[in-house]
């Protein structure tokens, strides 16, 4: 494998350019996903998610030979790697499938352990959320902020809900409830991807979910991280995109929203 783990800035073009071919696929694909397959009681998989992730992992493999991939629909590759792309080439397989646009292509770069690039496209709204370790956030080139909205009552939150009827989705029930009574509104698209680069840029305020995947979190994780949000899991300590809590928030309501979901986790 050619050794470009210091070149980050090719990295992220790869990703940017593997994302936008992957978005360009999925949007041609929109309304013919005819082709669907479920992992679960309502957990969809389409021809179009595994042709997005094709795509995206072909160009990586031909930059990179030998790269780790993680994807959601191929499962591990490699993963031993100290570079690794954790890939999911349809994020919101479910909106996608009734026609709401609101899904995503997403790929992160990790490297010795570390989240080090980052990419979110969204390619209904053209929309490409973007971030390198150090170097800030970015939307379609603009430089992205979290809000500086610093109470709970004056919030716009977001969360979703797992596929299957498990404690986590019983114990977010609560939580919405509780929370919604602290917050001006919480809002549930259907696309963790989204949710958290909404959080990096402003439009929401914060973010929580269990029970997901580390395709699903790891890019929007720098994305927010970079655009001078806060993570952690629901008892406040490190995030982990290999765990099963996730809070995300623009950081100065991080410890109001804590302090109702500790209550249930």
């Amino acid at each position: 494998m050619n050794d470009f783990s210091n070149d980050l800035k090719y990295i992220l073009q790869v990703a940017i350019d593997s994302s936008k071919a992957a978005g360009d696929f999925v949007l041609k694909n929109m309304q013919k996903a005819t082709k669907i397959d479920f992992k679960g009681r309502v957990n969809m998989v389409t021809g179009v998610d595994k042709g997005s992730q094709e795509i995206i992992v072909s160009k990586i493999l031909k930059e990179f030979p030998g790269a780790g991939i993680l994807a959601e629909e191929s499962g591990e590759s490699n993963v031993e790697s100290d570079f690794k792309w954790i890939i999911d080439p349809l994020d919101g397989t479910t909106n996608f499938v009734h026609g709401f646009p609101c899904f995503a292509v997403s790929i992160a770069v990790e490297i010795n352990g570390r989240i080090k690039v980052a990419v979110v496209h969204d390619p209904y709204h053209q929309e490409t959320f973007y971030a390198i370790e150090g170097g800030g956030a970015y939307l379609n080139g603009s430089k992205i902020r979290v809000s500086q909205v610093n109470r709970l009552i004056n919030s716009l939150l977001a969360t979703g809900f797992p596929y299957e009827l498990n404690e986590y989705f019983y114990k977010n029930m609560e939580i919405f409830k509780a929370l919604y009574q602290k917050c001006q509104g919480i809002r549930r698209a259907g696309a963790a991807t989204i949710d958290m680069c909404y959080v990096a840029c402003g439009r929401f305020d914060g973010y929580w979910e269990f029970y997901l995947n580390p395709w699903d979190v790891a890019a929007g994780y720098l994305i927010v991280k970079e655009a001078g949000g806060k993570l952690s899991n629901a008892s406040g300590r490190e995030f982990s995109i290999y765990g099963h809590e996730y809070v995300a928030t623009n950081g100065l309501i991080h410890d109001e929203i804590l302090s109702v979901i500790k209550n249930f986790v």
